[in-house]
C-alpha cells in the first residue's frame, strides 16, 4: 500500500475535532473568562476614543507648527496635514526669544530635581518602610498630610524663605522647594514594602549593614519605581510655571515655560509660533518617557523574588 493510499484511508471524522477546535477558538480575558465579540469591539472603540483625546491635541499642534504663513489654520473644515511642511516657524521661535538658553535653564533645573528626588525619596522611603524606630507611622502620616496642602497655600512662605536665604533670582531657589516630593517618598515606601523581608534578613545574617542592604539589595529591586519618580520629577520641574515666575526676575535665568510666554502678543497671537514653541517644550518629555518606559512598566511587578 502506497503512502497516498494510506492518507486516503484516514477516516473523515478524524479531521473533525481539529476543525471544531479551530472554530471554537475564543477570546478570553486575563481570568480566562470568555469575551464576546461586541464587548471586544466596544473596548477597542473606547481605547481609540481615549487615544484620540490624548494624542489628538499634540498632533494638531505639531501640524500647526509645520504650516507656512500662506496656509489658513482656521479653515472649515480644518486641514490636518500641512500642504507645504516647513520648519521656518521653529527658526522664528529662536529669533523671537532665546529659546535654547531658556531650555538649558529648564534642563538644569529638571536634572537637579530628578537627582534630588530619586536620592531623597529612595532614602526616605527605605527608612519609612524597612527601618524600625519610634514615630515611623507618624512620619508616614506627615508625608500623607503634606500631599493635601496646596502649593498656592505655602508659596508665600516659600518665597520668604528663599529671600531670607539669599536664593531669590537663582536657579537653586527654583530647585530647592521641590527637591523631595511627598508623593515620591510614598511611592518609594510602597515599593520597598513589597520586597520580601527574608532577603534582607539573610543579608543581615551574612553581616551586611543597613547601607549595604539598601544599596545592593533593596535599591536594585525598585528600578521601575525609581523610573516613575524620575519621570514625575522631571515633568514637574520642566512644566512648572508659577514658582519660577515668582522667584526669578532676571530674563537670563528664565526657564522655558516663562520664556514661551513672550510668544503671546499683547493684541494678537501667531498660532504657528506658539505651536512651534509648544512642540519644543514637549519634545524632551517624550524623549525621557521613551528612554524610561521599559523601567516604568516594570514597576508593577516589583518586589518579586527572581530565581
Amino acid at each position: 500500500m502506497s503512502v497516498t493510499e494510506k492518507v486516503r484511508e484516514v477516516p473523515a471524522g478524524a479531521e473533525a475535532p481539529r476543525r471544531a477546535g479551530r472554530r471554537r477558538t475564543r477570546v478570553t480575558d486575563e481570568h480566562g473568562k470568555r469575551v464576546r465579540v461586541w464587548e471586544l469591539a466596544l473596548r477597542y472603540v473606547l481605547l481609540l476614543a481615549v487615544l484620540a483625546l490624548t494624542v489628538g491635541p499634540f498632533l494638531w499642534q505639531l501640524s500647526t507648527s509645520l504650516k507656512g504663513p500662506t496656509e489658513d489654520i482656521f479653515s472649515s473644515p480644518p486641514k490636518f496635514l500641512p500642504g507645504e511642511p516647513t520648519l521656518h516657524n521653529y527658526d522664528r521661535v529662536a529669533q523671537t526669544i532665546p529659546v535654547w538658553d531658556y531650555a538649558f535653564n529648564s534642563l538644569k533645573v529638571a536634572t537637579a530635581n530628578v537627582v534630588l528626588n530619586c536620592v531623597g525619596a529612595a532614602l526616605a522611603g527605605y527608612a519609612l518602610a524597612r527601618l524600625r524606630y519610634r514615630g515611623r507611622k507618624v512620619a508616614t502620616l506627615v508625608f500623607i498630610l503634606a500631599m493635601l496642602v496646596p502649593v498656592e497655600g505655602i508659596i508665600i512662605a516659600q518665597f520668604t524663605t528663599m529671600r531670607e536665604l539669599g536664593l531669590n533670582n537663582t536657579l537653586i531657589g527654583v530647585v530647592l522647594p521641590g527637591c523631595i516630593g511627598a508623593m515620591n517618598v510614598l511611592l518609594m515606601r510602597n515599593a520597598f514594602l513589597n520586597l520580601p523581608y527574608e532577603i534582607e534578613e539573610a543579608a543581615f545574617v551574612d553581616g551586611a549593614n543597613t547601607w549595604q542592604r539598601f544599596l545592593r539589595i533593596a535599591l536594585p529591586s525598585v528600578k521601575g519605581t525609581l523610573a516613575v519618580v524620575a519621570i514625575f520629577a522631571f515633568m514637574g520641574a520642566w512644566d512648572d510655571f508659577l514658582w519660577p515666575l515668582i522667584v526669578l526676575s532676571d530674563p537670563d535665568k528664565f526657564t522655558l515655560t516663562i520664556g514661551l510666554n513672550y510668544l503671546h502678543g499683547t493684541f494678537a497671537n501667531d498660532e504657528r509660533l506658539v505651536a512651534a514653541g509648544t512642540i519644543i517644550a514637549v519634545a524632551p518629555l517624550i524623549a525621557l518617557f521613551a528612554c524610561l518606559q521599559r523601567y516604568f512598566f516594570r514597576g508593577v511587578g516589583e518586589g518579586a523574588v527572581k530565581g
